[in-house]
């Protein structure tokens, strides 16, 4: 399958009132559904960055009243009430990549620029970002592979998916299910202090990332929005190559997702809302899933 890197998704047609499938099929999705939250938490003691890049910080600005019996006095002379800032990078906690991850802007020169180099976080459609869940369970490849290596979700784990479920649609979201997120954890519970830290401190095999045919798949099927509970969607040991092929072809991935084990197969609507910054990379944001109540 050739798809030229220029190309871009289009829209999909509105339904006969107006609305696209995805807005009638969340509305269906809402009616009676349990909510269920699929990110995890940001926190200075949890693994929410990436080793080497800008760790997560909240530091309090001003409190309700001034403090000065710890370590760090907290003030509260601007006022009773409560607000702090924060140090983050782009791709921290349950995040999207957006194409300018890895996609040059066309005017660069760079190797693998194109026109998807434009498209900044900001300027991603939302409908792009939410659609009906398919979730595919990898978790048998947990703890497998050599030290520090990704083993590769290959692409006859989705086919044997749709024999039993059908065949994946256009406009589907594809969390792929591999147990990764059992390492988000405090570092006062035992947790890395990095979300790719167990791999970095050599104590065993990456998480789980779709081989490239996997992804060729996808696209066959019309699927263009794909997450994963792991740390990222590339692998732990050469995460680039996957990255510039889906994001070059006009892919999203959201990463570092957590709890699809409480997803059905088929059934639920997947929602990210990632926070709007101009000219970003991608972003964090807040990653649920509606479920129909049995």
């Amino acid at each position: 399958m050739a798809i030229p890197q220029t190309e871009r998704p289009s829209a999909p047609p509105p339904d006969g009132d107006g609305h696209g499938p995805q807005a009638s099929a969340l509305a269906a999705a809402l009616t009676g559904a349990e909510m269920i939250d699929l990110s995890v938490t940001l926190a200075e003691e949890m693994p929410a960055a990436w080793p080497g890049h800008m760790p997560f910080q909240r530091k309090v600005f001003n409190w309700y009243a001034s403090r000065t019996d710890q370590i760090q006095p907290i003030h509260g002379f601007r006022g009773g009430y409560q607000t702090a800032w924060w140090t983050i990078d782009e791709h921290t906690g349950t995040h999207f990549d957006a194409a300018t991850h890895f996609v040059p802007p066309p005017d660069s020169g760079l190797p693998g620029a194109s026109p998807l180099g434009l498209e900044t976080g900001d300027r991603v459609a939302l409908d792009r970002l939410v659609g009906p869940a398919a979730v595919i369970d990898a978790g048998h490849l947990f703890g497998q592979g050599a030290p520090g290596e990704s083993p590769e979700i290959p692409v006859a784990v989705v086919r044997a998916w749709e024999e039993r479920h059908g065949a994946l649609r256009p406009g589907e979201v594809v969390l792929l299910r591999t147990g990764w997120d059992a390492h988000y954890r405090p570092v006062t519970e035992g947790g890395a202090a990095f979300c790719a830290d167990p791999v970095a401190r050599g104590h065993g095999p990456g998480w789980p990332t779709p081989e490239i045919p996997l992804l060729a798949h996808l696209l066959e099927r019309g699927v263009r929005t794909v997450g994963i509970d792991g740390a990222s969607m590339g692998s732990s040991h050469n995460g680039g190559p996957l990255h510039q092929w889906g994001l070059g072809r006009g892919m999203l991935f959201v990463e570092q997702l957590s709890g699809l084990d409480r997803l059905p197969a088929r059934g639920a609507f997947f929602v990210f809302l990632p926070v709007k910054v101009a000219g970003s990379s991608g972003g964090p944001g807040r990653a649920v899933a509606f479920v129909p109540r049995q």
